[in-house]
Parts: C-alpha cells; sequence; structure tokens
C-alpha cells in the first residue's frame, strides 16, 4: 500500500465509540485514502506494537483521538495507548529522514484544552473537537485532508449523507447475505472497510 495514501488510524477500540469509527474510516476511503488501523490485521501471532510500529511507518497520515484521556468513574484507569502512539507517530516524524519528515497527523478530542491537562507537551498544538458526535467527525477529517493533501473535497454534508446512505445499503447486504443485526452492530474492523471500499467504488 502506497505510503502517500494510508493513513493511520489511532482510536479507543471500545463500542461506545463505534458510532465515531464507521464514520471516520468512510471518510478517509471516500476521500481516496487507505485506512491503516491495528485491527485490520487480527494474527494473534504478530506482537502488537510491533504491527502498530509498521503502521505509522507505512503511513505519511496519522489520525489520533485522544477522548478517552480521562477515567469515566472512580477506580477506572484511563486509556495511555492513544497518546502513546501519536508520541510515535511525532517522533518518526522528527528523527527519521526521507519521505518520514513529510508526515502529518491530526489530534482529535471530544473536548477543546482538556488534553492539555494530561498531555501538557503538545499544548499550544492545532487540535480538531469533535463533541462525540459522528457528523462533526467527518468535519474535522475532510477538512484536514482537504487541507493537507490540497484536496478539493466535497463538502463535509455532502459524505456525511453518502455515509448515511452507505450504512443503509450496507446493512441490507449484509442481511440479504445472513447476517443478523448484532452480527452487523459487531462487524469486524476490517470487514468494515471492506464493505465501505466495495459501496464506494460502485458508488463513483
Amino acid at each position: 500500500m502506497p505510503f502517500e495514501t494510508n493513513v493511520f488510524v489511532n482510536c479507543p477500540f471500545d463500542d461506545n465509540y463505534l458510532p465515531l469509527l464507521r464514520p471516520l474510516l468512510f471518510t478517509i476511503v471516500y476521500l481516496g485514502f487507505e485506512p491503516r488501523i491495528t485491527l485490520e490485521n487480527l494474527d494473534s501471532g504478530t506482537a502488537r506494537i510491533e504491527k502498530i510500529i509498521e503502521l505509522i511507518t507505512d503511513s505519511k497520515f496519522g489520525v489520533h483521538d485522544l477522548s478517552r484521556l480521562q477515567a469515566q468513574e472512580a477506580g477506572e484507569y484511563y486509556r495511555l495507548n492513544m497518546p502513546f502512539e501519536l508520541g510515535l507517530d511525532v517522533g518518526c516524524r522528527r528523527f527519521r529522514d526521507g519521505q518520514w519528515s513529510d508526515k502529518r497527523c491530526l489530534i482529535l478530542e471530544s473536548q477543546r484544552y482538556r488534553y492539555q491537562a494530561a498531555l501538557s507537551d503538545m499544548s499550544n498544538s492545532d487540535i480538531a473537537v469533535h463533541n462525540d458526535e459522528p457528523a462533526d467527525v467527518v468535519f474535522e477529517i475532510r477538512k484536514w485532508l482537504n487541507n493537507v493533501a490540497r484536496l478539493r473535497a466535497s463538502g463535509a454534508a455532502q459524505i456525511w449523507g453518502r455515509f448515511n446512505d452507505f450504512m443503509t445499503d450496507n446493512s441490507v447486504a449484509l442481511k440479504a447475505r445472513g447476517f443478523s443485526d448484532r452480527d452487523i452492530e459487531r462487524l469486524p474492523v476490517n470487514e468494515l472497510i471492506i464493505c465501505i471500499k466495495d459501496w464506494v467504488e460502485n458508488d463513483q
């Protein structure tokens, strides 16, 4: 897969994040890019850190959602994976020459300025806020890729509309293949990406 169109996606993998992950992946594919995410490869024989390093190295672009920095209830640990992977991506850009020095990343959060309390080294960095709203995720991903890749992309409203069309069409197609509603809700990310690619290709 070409470095120039790969987008490393670093985000939570819990069920509550799925309503944001689906439009995030759809927008990347719709704009002609390739989402790279650890869940694309379910081989238990490969150490996860090795997968992450390979994906970061292979990707010019990176999307890092830090919206799980704060624990939700007493006794719960907050998530360190996302800031750790952001650090790896920034380090790859800073400490390697050649194509890696041109890497670009987007930091997402659900609330503006909250990340500064947990990750003060990133203070004064430009971040995008999605407010835990799927349509806002589409807007921010589209705005960022349109800028850093110098696209003339369709508007966010159109992409959001096409995403909803995809979700409807994909549900019908999967049910015709014997998937239950629960199967569709729990569709593995690697299968979801294939479905998105097929739908977008046929929609052009």
